[in-house]
């Protein structure tokens, strides 16, 4: 569906984006992150043709960009960070303004705005100007002139940006549902919604992609946490001899951290220290793997 090849954004002798390549496949809901300035938002103008590339290329249905724009454009949804809206109108004047430069004829905009507004929960505002609603309803009224024409791809730059709780559970559910239909990339820095709607997370450090990985794999740890009745030193004898241990090491009195080797079965593992333990007849205080967040996996990266 998408692919980006070696792209570059220079601004004079600032390098923007760095030789960043990636691919995104359909239905795929995507987080992109990072600190601010680390490129994301530029890598986001630049895939919906916003922006210029002063390298690489970038191709969405075997069509690229350089060439295709307004064909491509057809196909994408876009929010950018700071919703553009028109302050003097309503909100249905302004979902009718954008069919109309989506070149949607007239006859099928009525059906397609009340889609938007339905989805967007909009109903209760629709007839009111934008200039009196809060920034959360501007927020989605930019998210109703995204998915007004049901682009097959949706590109959101902090969709949840002013929302309250209710409305960021809301926006949660509306983004998996148009996931069904299209793919989805999402720039945020609240790592909560990205671990609550995405299925894998490019971290942009510095323009580089510093991480692409799908959340389940980052989840996963090579390490079994060991909390068990035993001698620090007559335990790391032991589980330093088992064949599937690659390191053990001492984290505090009774607790152990045990590194696994490349391909080792993680349960076969757990039964095979729980066995170890038990022959020796120590206490089993606890036997659980570590687990990782996407924060922790930030905090990694950023650090």
């Amino acid at each position: 569906m998408i692919n980006i090849e070696k792209l570059t954004r220079k601004y004079g002798d600032f390098i923007a984006v760095d030789n960043v390549s990636f691919e995104i496949s359909p239905g795929e809901i995507v987080g992109l992150l990072g600190h601010n300035g680390a490129g994301k938002t530029t890598i986001m103008k630049m895939m919906t043709g916003y922006l210029e590339p002063t390298a690489g290329t970038i191709s969405i249905d075997g069509l690229s960009i350089s060439n295709a724009r307004r064909n491509i454009q057809k196909k994408i949804g876009y929010l950018p960070e700071n919703c553009p809206v028109y302050p003097e109108m309503s909100i249905l004047g302004y979902l009718d303004y954008c069919a109309a430069l989506h070149g949607i004829a007239e006859q099928e905009r009525p059906a397609l705005i009340r889609e938007a507004v339905e989805r967007t929960a909009l109903a209760e505002k629709a007839t009111e100007p934008i200039a009196t609603l809060s920034r959360g309803y501007r927020q989605r009224v930019g998210v109703a002139q995204a998915i007004l024409h049901k682009p097959d791809i949706l590109i959101l730059d902090e969709p949840t940006n002013g929302l309250d709780p209710t409305q960021i559970l809301q926006m949660r559910g509306l983004i998996t549902e148009l996931a069904k239909t299209a793919t989805v990339i999402i720039s945020t820095h609240i790592l909560q919604e990205v671990q609550a709607v995405c299925d894998r997370v490019i971290i942009i450090k510095n323009g580089k992609v510093a991480l692409d990985a799908h959340l389940d794999e980052l989840r996963q740890s090579g390490s079994l946490l060991v909390s068990a009745g035993a001698e620090q030193d007559q335990a790391l004898r032991l589980f330093s001899s088992l064949p599937q241990v690659a390191k053990a090491a001492a984290t505090r009195e009774s607790n152990f951290a045990l590194e696994l080797k490349n391909g080792t079965d993680s349960r076969e593992t757990a039964a095979a220290v729980a066995k170890a333990v038990h022959e020796q007849n120590w206490p089993l205080y606890a036997l659980h793997f570590e687990t990782r967040t996407l924060e922790t996996v930030f905090a990694e990266i950023s650090g």
